[in-house]
């Protein structure tokens, strides 16, 4: 037997015979994305936790209204697209879908990225697919995708900053090699690491990740939403956690039923998080379905070229296990 640091950092004894030491990223990967991973079984990650979409059409509503907006402000093109990046079942689509007018449903056309299988019973004219479309017009909206992006988990020792190193079996974690130079860059940037034990989960893939986003985006607007935690207040010993049935469990890689995730950091307003045609000389009327107890506010239009640099970056993680979720929320760079 050795001892080694577990899940949530306690120190427990572990099986000497480890299968493997991986990063967490690579972990992550495999647990959300793998071959046997958890969204690629097609798991209900509603049944592990709630995100806006679940816990009130209102949600719908206001993406709806701003949809109607990003239309006007385009001058209503003769199609218009709405990419909803990890679309999970498809339902903030669905229900996107009955709060427009006619007109615009007619020129609409929905686009679901998602690994999963599509589920039965989505509108016809619902594109599914794994990777985000080359070229868009419209709106892209990334609901509580960026802390499922994979990434590195490091954390300061007394011989400097490791990057950490897990077995995905036990969850049981060791320092392993210095972290490259582009994320020793990133972190003295967004999250700078001061104190032994302090640790940050490097969030270079989500940067990559949401450019991605933004250099296929056309004309239109681009929105992610995420939990967050600004470059001034990050959480000393990161994010990384699992869920499972509802409750938080040790982020452990290949146990059943769980997915690892992290949370973001808020992002201040840059060209990396928002891409938004000038605003319209008068705003639109709510849709019909919008909800009847306070109306949904309006968006706030603000030309690019007007935006100052940001002053923390957008990222998050949420990784999940072959039967259960996992998450962080971690800083990222808008670049």
């Amino acid at each position: 037997m050795v001892r080694e640091r577990a899940a949530h950092g306690n120190v427990a004894p572990v099986e000497a015979l480890v299968t493997e030491w991986l990063p967490w990223r690579t972990a992550m990967e495999r647990a959300l994305y793998g071959e046997q991973g958890f969204y690629r079984r097609g798991e209900r990650p509603a049944e592990h936790f709630r995100t806006s979409v679940h816990a009130s059409p209102r949600f719908a509503a206001a993406i709806a209204r701003l949809l109607t907006d990003v239309d006007s402000a385009l001058d209503h093109p003769s199609r218009l697209d709405l990419v909803d990046v990890g679309a999970g079942s498809g339902a903030l689509l669905t229900n996107v879908l009955t709060c427009i007018s006619s007109d615009l449903r007619a020129r609409l056309a929905p686009t679901a990225v998602e690994i999963a299988p599509r589920p039965p019973g989505l509108p016809a004219d619902m594109t599914w697919r794994p990777d985000i479309p080359r070229s868009f017009t419209g709106l892209a909206i990334a609901n509580e995708w960026l802390d499922n992006i994979p990434l590195d988990v490091v954390e300061q020792t007394p011989d400097g900053v490791r990057t950490m190193l897990v077995d995905p079996a036990s969850g049981a974690e060791r320092p392993g090699p210095e972290p490259s130079a582009d994320d020793r860059a990133w972190l003295d940037r967004w999250w700078p690491l001061t104190e032994a034990g302090d640790r940050a989960e490097v969030g270079r893939p989500r940067c990559a990740a949401w450019g991605a986003v933004l250099r296929r985006l056309d004309r239109g607007l681009a929105i992610a939403v995420d939990y967050a935690h600004s470059r001034g207040s990050r959480p000393p010993y990161g994010t990384l956690a699992g869920y499972r049935d509802g409750s938080t469990v040790p982020a452990v890689p290949d146990a059943p039923a769980t997915s690892p995730r992290t949370s973001p950091w808020t992002p201040a307003p840059s060209r990396a998080n928002a891409r938004a045609p000038p605003r319209p000389s008068s705003p639109p009327s709510a849709p019909p379905c919008a909800p009847s107890a306070s109306p949904v506010p309006a968006p706030r239009w603000t030309s690019p070229t007007a935006i100052p640099a940001p002053t923390s970056p957008p990222s998050a993680t949420r990784a999940r296990t072959p039967n259960s979720p996992i998450r962080t929320a971690s800083a990222a760079s808008a670049g």
